[in-house]
């Protein structure tokens, strides 16, 4: 029996979904067998409605060996494991000679804990949260959120958070998660053998296809304990946001806050000479970051210096001391302890790296405003470090014994893969070296005619915008095309404050069109209102640019206030510009232009999502029409038909505007002339 070829896998798989065979999922197959065959890398741009999970799945399970595949976001997760995986293996099961398994892992705090469930979270003594389980009939959000966990403990196969519905708040999950180092392992735990964590771990390493996320991808590659199962061949999808997760995962805080909790679970554990003297040194921590003032510390100040030794030598002590002292009021003992050590350790382990020192790092102070919600976060400042750049340990640890392929409909920024190669520790495509990754870039284009679909419109007349300033201009510009559009406007701002301020002020001015504002109502319920009535208007910032896949008429006109560079006094960004300088590049190119055109990118993906999309990205920024960085981050959008003729994209929006109604009026007719047929 042969071996089934590619092209016949891949159009059994696409069938089996329902979707339609593109020459550019083709083309992207045959490159992914390629790179997965010849054991190289491959980044491969594939445009909206390309198809790009079968484009890399067919060929990944046509090989045969194990396959991680990481992605950004849970949607794309979700699609991969409930809807594209089981529907493809069903249909190449036949074909291949054999039914491969598949999994999803995640992070250890993203699975419910049986052992706090049923035990109970170890208190710390100014928090009483968890014994709203005990309460008849809790009255408070959280203590009803608790019940409802216990009652889903029963009844889920999985303890995976995202599989509860509705979902509770942080500080609910937090109740019933525990982090990696919080957890007692397995063998030591009375609920070892039913752990959810566990049985995800053990899920994967006995599947062919692992689908995991990004930051823990990155914890498998930074910490060196491996946490995901040996594989052949790594797919990176939603690539572009990689080297962004894998800073978070990198990026190390303190706070007071932290360090108080930190003394609290350590105080019954410990001698009391080695309890105050962790006391100790927690305030004269919190003494220091009352003064802190925002901004890179390029130099540890000497105050700052002796505060984080004397910090990290009492958390060793505390470390060593910890279970010499046996407080018989503790119960659960050995929860607590770890509850402890877990605190205490994260305490240290950041206090050290900013002690020691590294040019590779950047620390900082950074101040925050009290911020309540799901995830609420005290005022006060917090101390800060980052790696520089994390190309190195990517280039270390990503792409060595494994075949890895980076995909996203965004990777080619200025024309060519450079940019985001350089990013993920890759020299120039084509240059030689023992040591140097051997990589290709390919771009199999998108289904979508874009010089047809789209205008890509820069208000070149507008005043140049000023950090902060009045942009009265912008506002006008804005309400004079939301008008021609008839609504359908996404509002993509370079500011949370630049959203509120134009929320604010065109809900005064054109009141006829509603105005949706991020922070406002969750994102899933803005952008499903969004979709729903095409009049409205949706404004928001950084997870809108890249967070909104609203085909048809409700998403007609892509608005961008100004173009996103970072804030100059953003600490790692000018940091990361500083030092590329320094060593003889064009820093703001290749930072701060990068970052821009990512974002730009990303932000114009939203127009066409489909075949019969029709629309505007206007940009209110005349710098990308007169500034000599404007033709690179011009080259990193699609290839829309251009102009800065404002009278010629006005009437293109009434004309789109007056085709989609049309539209809407006649399905409308429809719709009540079968209602009449039925009611006869």
């Amino acid at each position: 029996m042969t071996k089934p070829s590619l092209p016949e896998l891949l159009h059994a798989a696409v069938t089996a979904v329902g979707g339609t065979e593109r020459p550019g999922q083709v083309a992207m197959a045959e490159a992914v067998e390629e790179a997965i065959d010849g054991g190289s890398h491959l980044l491969v741009q594939a445009g909206t409605g390309t198809g790009k999970s079968l484009g890399y799945l067919v060929p990944a399970l046509a090989h045969g060996e194990r396959v991680v595949v990481a992605t950004a976001t849970l949607a794309l997760q979700r699609q991969l494991v409930e809807r594209d995986l089981p529907r493809t293996v069903d249909v190449l099961h036949p074909q291949l000679r054999r039914r491969p398994e598949f999994a999803m892992l995640k992070g250890r705090s993203n699975y419910l804990c049986l052992h706090r469930l049923h035990e109970g979270v170890p208190q710390d003594e100014e928090e009483g949260l968890f014994d709203q389980f005990e309460a008849a009939a809790p009255t408070s959000r959280l203590g009803q959120d608790l019940l409802r966990m216990r009652d889903w403990a029963d009844e889920t196969e999985t303890g995976d958070r995202d599989d509860l519905t509705p979902g509770v708040s942080d500080r609910a999950w937090s109740q019933v998660s525990v982090s990696s180092r919080e957890c007692l392992g397995a063998s030591k735990c009375a609920y070892g053998a039913e752990c959810f964590a566990e049985t995800a771990r053990e899920r994967a390493k006995l599947s062919e296809v692992v689908v995991t996320n990004h930051a823990l991808l990155a914890i498998d590659a930074i910490e060196g304990a491996p946490v995901l199962p040996q594989h052949e061949v790594l797919i990176v999808d939603e690539a572009h946001e990689l080297v962004s997760r894998v800073t978070g995962v990198a990026t190390g805080e303190l706070t007071p806050g932290q360090v108080n909790r930190a003394v609290r679970r350590a105080a019954k554990l410990v001698n009391e000479k080695a309890a105050d003297q962790l006391q100790t040194a927690a305030e004269g921590f919190e003494r220091l970051m009352e003064l802190a003032l925002p901004g890179r510390l390029e130099e540890i100040p000497e105050d700052l210096g002796y505060a984080l030794m004397a910090l990290r030598d009492a958390c060793r002590t505390v470390i060593s001391a910890i279970g010499t002292t046996r407080d018989k009021s503790v119960q659960d003992e050995d929860a607590v302890r770890k509850q402890a050590l877990a605190s205490v350790e994260s305490v240290h382990d950041v206090a050290e790296r900013i002690t020691n020192g590294s040019e590779w790092d950047v620390v900082w102070y950074e101040r925050h405003e009290p911020r309540g919600g799901v995830a609420y976060r005290p005022s006060g400042a917090s101390l800060r470090v980052a790696p520089m750049s994390v190309s190195g340990l990517l280039r270390e640890k990503l792409f060595t014994d494994r075949s890895v392929v980076l995909t996203s409909a965004t990777l080619k920024l200025g024309g060519d893969f450079n940019g985001v190669g350089a990013s993920l520790g890759l020299a120039a495509e084509g240059t030689e070296g023992d040591d140097v990754p051997q990589w290709k870039g390919v771009d199999v284009g998108s289904p979508f005619d874009y010089r047809k679909q789209g205008i890509l419109y820069v208000a070149k007349h507008l005043a140049r915008p000023a950090r902060d300033g009045d942009r009265g201009d912008m506002l006008d510009e804005l309400t004079e095309l939301i008008q021609a559009a008839g609504g359908r406007t996404l509002g993509l701002f370079s500011s949370m404050r630049a959203a509120q301020l134009a929320a604010e002020e065109l809900r005064s001015r054109i009141p006829e069109y509603p105005i949706l504002l991020q922070g406002e109502e969750t994102l899933g319920e803005l952008i499903k209102n969004f979709a729903a009535d095409p009049r409205t208007c949706l404004f928001g910032t950084l997870s809108l640019w890249q967070g909104v896949d609203v085909p048809g008429p409700s998403c007609q006109l892509v608005v961008m206030d100004k173009i996103p560079f970072p804030r100059p006094d953003d600490p790692l960004m000018s940091a990361r510009q500083k030092a590329v300088e320094e060593a003889g590049g064009n820093g703001f190119m290749a930072v701060a232009a990068t970052h821009a055109a990512l974002l730009m990118a990303q932000g114009a993906g939203r127009l066409v999502r489909a075949s019969g999309d029709r629309g505007v990205v206007a940009v209110l920024d005349q710098r990308l029409a007169t500034a000599r960085y404007g033709s690179y981050l011009k080259a990193s959008l699609p290839d829309f038909w251009f102009t800065t003729d404002r009278n010629q994209v006005r009437k293109s929006l009434a004309a789109i505007d007056a085709k989609a109604k049309q539209t809407e009026d006649a399905a409308a007719g429809a719709g009540e002339g079968t209602e009449q047929t039925q009611g006869d």
